[in-house]
């Protein structure tokens, strides 16, 4: 028998075997935010073209890197044999104007906007007392305001159709606290409190609205912009002793975003291995 601290050891620090697509997103059109680059919405859209989506439409704010991955995703549909239609277009969300023409145009081209992901958002680190308005109101503006103005332009157009799914990225620090993380916390904890009450109003129109909320995804931008000590602390604080994989939380937006999640609206699904 395991002593108590041999019991409170990691069970593996190893990550499991890729898993394939199994045509979840058949014949529909998905489109993401903030898709470019190496986090998760650039491993949400190519889980959707792994799982058959008809289209995906990737958007970013940085025209060079929307490119990049526009490319890379064409690339991974031609390599698996997939019929799906990658599109690219620059979008921010701060911006009203552009975000109507974000989802205009994902509706003209799908014939419909089937699902819409709503992964745009802005961290940091800084204590209270050492945050400006700026500061503050940029994580706000980008990481809830932006997915209000995303949900606000889909629903117009998926309670026209009476049919639609939108998924939104919240995160588990809306639940839990964490030292210089007073913006981004309350950013994700609202986007939990929107995707709730939307989902209530959207029900009517036969629209779900979910969200999922990661723990710890590793990526070559987290390691850039955090300080090696933290995430390694953060890694040992998860049960598997070791961070997501990107396409781990993929998988669950994957299911959030199909059928398989029909009678689901308004939850907020953790992605997470941490301890209680």
């Amino acid at each position: 028998m395991l002593d108590a601290a041999e019991s409170d050891l990691p069970v593996s620090a190893s990550p499991p075997r890729y898993v394939q697509g199994h045509n979840m997103l058949e014949d529909r059109g998905l489109l993401i935010t903030a898709a470019a680059g190496v986090g998760i919405g650039f491993a949400t859209a190519q889980r959707a073209v792994e799982e058959n989506a008809r289209m995906v439409i990737i958007s970013d704010k940085h025209p060079e890197r929307l490119e990049q991955a526009t490319e890379k995703l064409q690339g991974v549909a031609k390599e698996q044999g997939k019929q799906t239609v990658v599109v690219g277009q620059v979008a921010d969300v701060t911006c009203e104007e552009e975000v109507q023409a974000l989802v205009d145009k994902g509706d003209t081209l799908m014939s419909g906007l089937d699902i819409l992901v709503n992964n745009a958002g802005l961290g940091g680190t800084k204590n209270i007392v050492e945050m400006s308005d700026q500061e503050w109101s940029l994580v706000l503006d980008v990481t809830l305001n932006g997915t209000f103005r995303m949900t606000r332009a889909a629903l117009a157009k998926m309670q026209a159709r009476g049919a639609g799914v939108i998924v939104n990225n919240a995160s588990v620090l809306g639940w839990r606290a964490q030292a210089g993380q007073a913006h981004y916390a309350a950013a994700k904890a609202a986007v939990m409190a929107l995707t709730r009450c939307s989902a209530v109003e959207a029900a009517a129109h036969n629209i779900r609205i979910n969200a999922v909320a990661p723990s710890l995804a590793m990526h070559d931008f987290l390691r850039r912009s955090a300080p090696a000590e933290l995430l390694d602390k953060l890694c040992k604080k998860e049960a598997f002793g070791r961070a997501a994989e990107l396409w781990e939380v993929a998988n669950v937006i994957m299911f959030l975003a199909s059928d398989y999640s029909s009678y689901m609206t308004g939850e907020v699904v953790s992605v997470s291995s941490q301890r209680a």
